[in-house]
């Protein structure tokens, strides 16, 4: 039996919400960590491989759950809460093959129907997807898969149209190890007829967790985790029940937060394996983390030092946190390096950053040179998108005087309840 409990609320709200942050207050206790964000994304649209009952447990209630809801919702599926972070999907009476353009422009994540949608209906359409302006995000990888696999892909208007008379298993080579677009093949793949095999594919946690769904609804996936997958594909799947991963973004933010205000966090419900680039770096910059089974204990003991990172695809740093990494950077003595290569525009929180007075210039799109430590003053800053705010709330945590955050609906997006998360830890923070 299920259990009853309160069930999932999402925060969409564009309402001018701002956080105020009084800051110089070092961190402590314990927090729990809420389920991958990214991980959701894939496995809500599995759902649509199938037309029984799929469950998913451990779903964070934040913002792009809610979008992605209404994505599927637009397309004739019911979407309801099960407990307080369990969801009930059913796609039995799918009433179209293409999402309104207005919802996808909200989500990245919304293009991933295109793969379920052509493997159950034989035809998808969809626009480009939208979410955080961080840089190109091209959908070559998506589309050239599709057409590998037998599909008809064409531009009608504002919208990509993909139709198959039945897809076929193919040898793929993916030009960049695209997470969405290694999910986007593998669900389009789990039902074709023959083998895939997705080379170059993405290796990240999110992609394993969404094979190992799809493998739980009768999908034959090896190699997840590594960059070549292989897809054998099946006549026909079925509903399962699925246990969304730790989000191992939002553990990350919170052992830098910890770092970064001199406190003393345990962080509980982790995947440590997923955060071993984090990890690594942070000891090199002179932070203590202490691993213990699903825990992680995050403090500083002395100054920290510079280093250079680099956002790469997995096992490198993640890109999402590239920027609370390098709020934490502000605080070493030393000059710091920190390249993006992964997204082109994923510097525009540096300006944000420079108004609380921290030292940190940019060389062309990708590169940022931060010299420190530095005092942070509080400020009146703007969330630019989902980490871009984490970073500037990981700031104001560190700064002295008061920083108002606006524009916090982009990290409610990919935080669940994240003021309140701070506060139990001793932050001064509040919804305003």
């Amino acid at each position: 039996m299920k259990e009853q409990t309160a069930p999932l609320i999402f925060t969409n709200s564009r309402d001018g919400t701002k956080l105020v942050i009084d800051g110089g207050r070092p961190l402590h206790g314990s927090v729990d960590v809420s389920g991958s964000k990214n991980a959701t994304m894939g496995a809500m649209a599995a759902a649509l491989l199938v037309a029984e009952d799929c469950y998913l447990e451990n779903v964070p209630a934040i913002g792009d759950v809610g979008h992605m809801a209404e994505v599927l919702r637009s397309l004739g599926a019911t979407v309801e809460p099960t407990s307080e972070h369990g969801l009930r999907i059913n796609t039995a009476k799918l009433t179209s093959s293409s999402p309104p353009t207005e919802l996808v422009g909200n989500l990245r994540a919304s293009f991933l129907v295109m793969g379920a949608l052509l493997a159950r209906l034989g035809s998808a359409g969809c626009s480009p997807p939208g979410g955080d302006v961080i840089g190109q995000r091209p959908i070559d990888v998506h589309l050239a898969g599709f057409e590998a696999m037998g599909s008809r892909v064409d531009r009608e208007g504002e919208k990509y149209v993909v139709e198959t008379d039945g897809l076929r298993g193919a040898r793929l080579f993916a030009d960049y190890p695209s997470v969405l677009g290694t999910q986007n093949l593998m669900l389009a793949a789990a039902t074709a007829a023959g083998t895939t095999t997705i080379v170059n594919a993405a290796s990240e946690p999110e992609v394993q967790s969404l094979a190992a769904m799809l493998n739980s609804m009768g999908a034959r996936i090896s190699g997840a985790g590594s960059h070549t997958v292989t897809i054998a594909g099946v006549e026909a799947l079925h509903g399962a029940t699925h246990r969304i991963i730790p989000d191992r973004l939002e553990a990350g933010t919170f052992a830098i937060a910890a770092a970064i205000t001199g406190g003393r966090v345990e962080i509980r419900g982790v995947h440590l394996g997923h955060l071993f680039s984090l990890i690594a770096k942070m000891r090199e910059a002179g932070v203590v983390v202490e691993e213990d089974g699903d825990t992680l204990r995050v403090w500083r003991d002395g100054e920290l030092r510079a280093v250079t990172i680099q956002a790469l695809p997995y096992p490198g740093l993640a890109t999402d946190l590239q920027a609370p990494m390098a709020v934490l950077l502000t605080q070493a003595r030393g000059v710091s390096y920190v390249h993006e290569r992964v997204f082109d525009n994923r510097l525009l929180y540096v300006s944000e950053l420079r108004k609380m007075g921290a030292e940190v210039v940019t060389t062309g799109t990708t590169t940022a040179i931060i010299s420190g430590p530095t005092p942070l003053l509080g400020s009146s800053v703007r969330a630019l998108d989902v980490r871009a705010g984490a970073a500037l709330i990981l700031a104001g945590l560190a700064a002295s005087g008061r920083t108002e955050v606006a524009d916090v609906y982009h990290v409610d997006r990919g935080y669940e309840r994240i003021a309140s998360k701070l506060r139990s830890l001793g932050a001064a923070i509040e919804r305003v």
